[in-house]
């Protein structure tokens, strides 16, 4: 005990503090989103009409009920972690608990940071699509980050909870539910966009032939121009499949014990290199 550096028990201390402070910093985080998310609504019902309003509810609705959702899932998260402490596991204190497996503590906290932070950029791209200065596609982006976010969560409580908890089987449910109401953010994203875009960019009523034509060739040359980007992403696409096969299938070798990385040579040992074979 001695021997041991005094700075350890002092992050360790941390390290338990840390854990409830990020789960009741990531519950703040989603209160203030239901309450941004409200404010919006009201003033887009002030602000836009027709077609406008009514997508703009959809989204901001669907958003709503992915938050609600979140909530209840760490609502629960937190009960299961508690029944994980209570459970005993060897500790004497929620503190040395949380000390003696830092590894798993430090998981809680990272997929905990990334729930919250999920929940704050889902309410501030929502509030640009709402405002008509960001991308419909943030929504959809946020929406995956989230449910990945969740999965993370759930994992991570997953791993010292016993199989026949109760509060892991509520966790679950509240992780599907999380994902359902993710996918319904992303659905009403990408319908609400159709429809603006069809509104804004099909009315062509008004017009004069020598406008008519001049909108014609301006939108040939964007339809070149992104057959051409596309292309291009498409080939980096590719590549970028390519390195990630290509890593994943060195890895899984290698747990396979098919390839292995050569180990490094002892100091003062040269072995010859292999012998090139020829073609």
């Amino acid at each position: 005990q001695e021997l041991r550096p005094k700075s350890l028990d002092i992050k360790q201390e941390e390290l338990g503090d840390m854990v409830e402070k990020e789960m009741a910093s990531t519950s703040e985080a989603i209160e203030d989103a239901v309450r941004r998310i409200e404010e919006m609504m009201s003033q887009a019902r002030s602000e836009s009409s027709g077609v406008k309003l009514e997508v703009n509810e959809r989204i901001l609705n669907s958003c709503t009920d992915l938050m609600k959702a979140i909530r209840l899932l760490v609502t629960t998260s937190t009960n299961l972690q508690k029944e994980i402490v209570e459970s005993g596991r060897g500790a004497a204190t929620t503190q040395e608990f949380y000390a003696k497996n830092s590894r798993w503590t430090e998981g809680l906290i990272s997929a905990s940071k990334a729930v919250g932070w999920g929940a704050t950029q889902l309410v501030e791209s929502a509030d640009r699509v709402v405002l008509h200065t960001g991308k419909y596609e943030e929504l959809i982006v946020c929406s995956h980050e989230i449910a990945a976010s969740t999965a993370q969560l759930v994992a991570a409580s997953k791993v010292k909870a016993e199989k026949s908890s109760r509060n892991l089987g509520r966790l679950q449910e509240c992780s599907r539910n999380v994902n359902e109401m993710a996918a319904n953010v992303v659905a009403s994203t990408k319908s609400g966009q159709e429809q603006i875009e069809e509104k804004d960019t099909m009315d062509f009523s008004g017009m004069s032939l020598i406008k008519l034509k001049k909108e014609e060739m301006e939108t040939q040359v964007k339809v070149l121009e992104l057959e051409k980007r596309l292309e291009g992403e498409r080939v980096r696409l590719g590549e970028l499949r390519k390195q990630h096969y290509a890593l994943a299938g060195a890895y899984d070798a290698a747990e396979d014990g098919e390839a292995k990385p050569a180990p490094a040579p002892r100091r003062g040992i040269l072995k010859k290199p292999p012998l090139a074979q020829k073609p």
